[in-house]
């Protein structure tokens, strides 16, 4: 027997929708790329979305055409996440931090047809002019008085929406149509699209309310420092209309002084970032001696915070929510609040807690793992690598068989490449990395990618790449070569090579040389043992 209730496909427009309606009092206020701040309303909102949608259909957009994003946090960012998804095509948000060669061939995989720039990476657009995809339209997200000169053909997004109604009939769509794109570079090989739906969005949306309600409902003024090109900003631009919570956005300027005053003049509650950030926030809150009046409330995710970190927010009064997940994962899969009753314990003891990375989110499954895929116990001892599974986890990657293959179990479950333990109350300890990843600021850098390139040196005969301990990166990437016999190529050759691959950011900080590398029982690089050796390594800018 079936229940006998209407069924309404969930849609990501209606969010937005719903919280003109609701909320429209709440407000986004944006720290813009042309200097000053905007701030309008969730009805302003709406109403603008309806003119980008008619903009796109005028350009051609159709549904499951692919839009691409190179924003900063901000007002047309988030008109273009609504506008795009509400019209049945999908927006695609890019990472700008990424090398040339992985944005070309993203673009390329996904086969963008229009691509939102903020003006500050137009730059980086004209650089890369001849690799973009064939027929790909660049728009300006500014007006005509800021469009910046250049030689290619560029569009005007205010242009574009001058003029246009402001009520779209949206159409009504599967909850299973595509709706989102990101790309990780989490592993080795090509970067690797999640493709997000209406219904995993929604639903992604409605647990992150509910887990984190503390910073999202009416009145709450919630600061996304995360990207919203990495990952839907960890899907605040859903969950903050849907509770009524207004959104501060602070454009490209995160450094500690600039988040203070933001923070300050916007009466911002909760903030959501990662630890890097937050160091740059700690440094401004010392050097001015208190909080920025209002602040009560962080979220902090991307990568493991520091002890120090989480200790030195709680004792100024600053709630710390330690947080983890992945794009896979829409992407948060656990919050870190203390559980009832933990409220009077000892401080260190509160301090352990927090330092997990804490509890499941309702849709999100868990389980550990041993090396042959047995399920380990949730006891906090067995250690294990971590699957998940869940209505906003990816079945697999778009138009990547192989890599879905190497992704997925037999059950149908994500494996993340985290060894991991889970306690008999339900908190996640992350231990260590299956694959060898460097995490860098909350951004991933692949070990083996690295070693491919350096091996390919002619002075070079082995490497090998590990993470080192660092106070502000959280860990960066030590070089381990074992030069041909009579040779010793320089850091400054290696660090050419690489940079026609990767990214500055993605270089090793320092390299070592050694006369062979230790190997395991069955041939292959010991990492275990280079990182044991190099423990306690000092990087050249880390002291």
């Amino acid at each position: 027997m079936q229940g006998m209730m209407m069924h309404r496909p969930l849609a990501i427009i209606d969010i937005l929708k719903f919280a003109a309606e609701s909320y429209p009092t709440g407000e986004i206020v944006s720290r813009r790329v042309e200097g000053d701040v905007h701030r309008y309303t969730y009805p302003e909102a709406y109403a603008r979305a309806g003119q980008l949608a008619h903009a796109l259909a005028a350009l051609g957009v159709a549904e499951g055409d692919r839009v691409a994003t190179l924003a900063w946090n901000g007002y047309r960012h988030f008109e273009l996440y609504y506008a795009v998804s509400g019209m049945g095509a999908v927006c695609h948000t890019i990472n700008p931090r990424l090398p040339a060669e992985q944005l070309a061939y993203i673009m390329h995989h996904a086969e963008d047809r229009l691509l939102f720039v903020d003006a500050t990476f137009v730059p980086l657009v004209e650089a890369m002019a001849a690799e973009l995809p064939a027929g790909l339209r660049v728009v300006v997200m500014t007006d005509r008085a800021h469009m910046p000169e250049s030689a290619l053909d560029l569009l005007c997004y205010e242009e574009l929406l001058e003029g246009r109604p402001e009520t779209y009939d949206w159409p009504e769509l599967d909850e299973n149509t595509a709706a989102g794109l990101c790309y990780t570079s989490g592993t080795t090989g090509n970067p690797k699209g999640a493709l997000y739906s209406h219904r995993s969005t929604v639903l992604h949306a409605f647990s992150v309310a509910v887990a984190l309600g503390e910073a999202l409902r009416e009145g709450r003024r919630v600061l996304p420092v995360v990207p919203l090109f990495h990952v839907n900003a960890w899907g605040l631009p859903y969950a903050a209309p849907l509770t009524g919570a207004s959104l501060v956005f602070p454009g490209p300027a995160l450094d500690g002084g600039s988040l203070f005053e933001l923070m300050e003049a916007e009466g911002v509650y909760s903030a959501w970032g990662v630890p890097t950030v937050w160091q740059g926030l700690q440094g401004e809150i010392r050097a001015r001696g208190r909080n920025p009046a209002g602040f009560g409330h962080v979220v902090v995710g991307g990568s493991a915070a520091p002890r120090a970190m989480i200790e030195s927010f709680e004792t100024s009064g600053v709630t710390v929510c330690h947080a983890w997940g992945m794009t896979e994962m829409s992407p948060v899969g656990t919050q870190g609040h203390l559980p009832a009753g933990h409220e009077d314990a000892p401080f260190e003891r509160r301090m352990d807690v927090k330092q997990k990375q804490g509890r499941r989110l309702f849709g999100v499954e868990l389980k550990i793992v041993d090396e042959n895929g047995r399920p380990q116990p949730h006891d906090g001892t067995a250690r294990g690598e971590l699957h998940v599974r869940g209505n906003s986890i990816i079945s697999g990657y778009y138009a990547d068989p192989a890599a879905t293959e190497a992704a997925m179990d037999a059950e149908g479950w994500f494996g993340t490449g985290d060894i991991a333990t889970i306690d008999d109350k339900g908190f996640l300890t992350i231990q260590d990395r299956a694959k060898d990843l460097i995490k860098s600021g909350g951004e991933w850098i692949s070990s083996i990618d690295l070693e491919n390139v350096v091996t390919s040196h002619p002075d070079v005969a082995a490497c090998a790449v590990i993470a080192v301990p660092h106070p502000k990166w959280d860990e960066r990437p030590l070089l381990i070569v074992v030069p041909e016999e009579g040779k010793r190529p320089p850091k400054e050759a290696l660090d050419a090579l690489l940079l026609e691959h990767f990214a500055r950011w993605q270089l090793p900080d320092a390299v070592e040389y050694l006369d062979a590398l230790p190997l395991t029982a069955t041939g292959k690089v010991s990492k275990l043992t280079l990182r044991d050796r190099f423990r306690d390594y000092a990087l050249p800018d880390a002291g």
